[in-house]
């Protein structure tokens, strides 16, 4: 029952993706040549949304379904490996063409070929596992 849950919480996520136009390559190319607002504005809003839902969680001492308490660590200090990240993530939404929040999405819209992505992201998921002790962080 509790994957149900899990699985209709991800359909109603990707159709929000989908309506609100986050999926669609031509409104990230105008994000990435500041020609719209369109993804800013709904970015923007969920760094908002979640430093807010991020205070709640601290202050009530909220649980996870399970019962156990959420955990929030605090910021690890190292600007120049965000930098890094960040440009890292960039240039890899900017080469695809998607984030890789939507990427499901995609797919469920039928959009095929979203599955060499799939597989690569989970390819590099898995190889940042076997190599993350010898990387520096």
């Amino acid at each position: 029952m509790k994957a149900a849950k899990f699985l209709l919480t991800g359909i109603f996520f990707g159709i929000v993706l989908t309506k609100s136009q986050v999926i669609s390559w031509f409104r990230i190319y105008e994000m990435f040549r500041f020609e719209s607002f369109h993804m800013y504005g709904i970015i923007g809003s969920a760094v908002v949304l979640g430093a807010i839902m991020i205070q709640i969680i601290k202050r009530k001492k909220l649980q996870s379904t399970e019962g156990t308490p959420i955990e929030v660590p605090d910021k690890e200090k190292g600007f120049i490996k965000n930098i890094g990240g960040g440009i890292l993530f960039g240039l890899g939404w900017a080469l695809v063409g998607a984030c890789p929040g939507p990427l499901f999405a995609l797919l469920g819209a039928g959009y095929w070929m979203i599955l060499i992505v799939i597989i690569s992201a989970v390819f590099g998921t898995f190889l940042y596992g076997l190599l993350r002790n010898h990387l520096p962080h």
